[in-house]
């Protein structure tokens, strides 16, 4: 029998080699790469001021860092506020600390009490490891007596693909009116390709028909990998479930967990994450 001369071998065999990756690069085929993981926060910091009425954002930071949070959605965040808050930037200051990306959001915005003073705000933040590309924040309709709110949109590149991660604090205390928010955060975010979670304080149980109208749209993340009621108020002795992690269908949720602190006046939500 005739044998093939070494370097033809050698050339046969590169090609079979090659042969199995071209296939999985070939659109027919399933695509089989590995997913990108992801560890995310909601977090209602009360303008950093826990049960016992201390101010200590390290606090907050620690429990943060602990998580192992990667992308975090905070709500209550003070920006020069008051002397509540030590007139801090605490978005700024957590994004030093953590060494973190970050966006704010000014809901309320008020002029400073001394010219040439910086404005004074409140609002929510968006805290990320990863590079946020854009970021928007959006008015939600407010009754004449309600407070201010918002519905902030970051953009953040995670390992090569982006995230669309939407952040929100809805009213507390009406419930026609946060129905009316919760329809226009669906107007806003609803339809899009890009990998999506909505997460934030929603100040709603989770048979409401404002919390129903989301979760219809983007999965409850407790509902699907959660263990427990998942209550985050009060923190003493929890009882309600008002604070959420959705995702959208390219978004797999893998675990999540209430975290016991008393850094606020909320327990934060963690979730972890297969982004494809």
């Amino acid at each position: 029998m005739r044998k093939l001369p070494k370097r033809l071998l050698a050339t046969c065999v590169g090609l079979l080699m090659v042969l199995p990756t071209a296939a999985a690069a070939n659109p027919g085929h399933e695509d089989n790469r590995p997913g990108r993981p992801l560890k995310v926060m909601t977090y209602n910091i009360h303008h950093g001021a826990g049960t016992d009425g201390v101010l200590d954002l390290e606090r907050i930071a620690l429990v943060i860092e602990k998580a192992g949070a990667e992308v975090v959605g905070l709500q209550e965040v003070d920006n020069h506020w008051s002397e509540r808050s030590k007139w801090e930037n605490q978005a700024a200051w957590f994004a030093k600390r953590l060494k973190m990306h970050y966006a704010y959001a000014a809901n309320l915005d008020l002029p400073p009490l001394n010219p040439g003073e910086p404005r004074r705000q409140y609002g929510t933040a968006v805290l990320s490891k990863y590079p946020i590309k854009s970021f928007k924040n959006t008015f939600l309709p407010r009754y004449p007596a309600g407070e201010q709110r918002g519905l902030a949109v970051a953009t953040i590149k995670v390992r090569g693909v982006d995230l669309r991660f939407a952040n929100t604090h809805l009213t507390h205390n009406n419930n026609e009116e946060r129905l009316e928010q919760s329809k226009k955060v669906v107007e806003l975010l609803a339809g899009s390709k890009t990998a999506t979670m909505l997460v934030g304080d929603l100040n709603a149980r989770p048979t409401t028909p404002e919390i129903t109208m989301l979760t219809e749209v983007w999965p409850d993340t407790w509902d699907a990998v959660g263990a427990g009621p998942g209550y985050t108020i009060p923190v003493e002795n929890p009882t309600a479930r008002i604070d959420y992690l959705l995702h959208s269908a390219k978004i797999r949720p893998t675990g999540a967990e209430v975290i016991s602190t008393n850094a606020s006046d909320h327990l934060p939500v963690t979730g972890s994450y297969v982004l494809r």
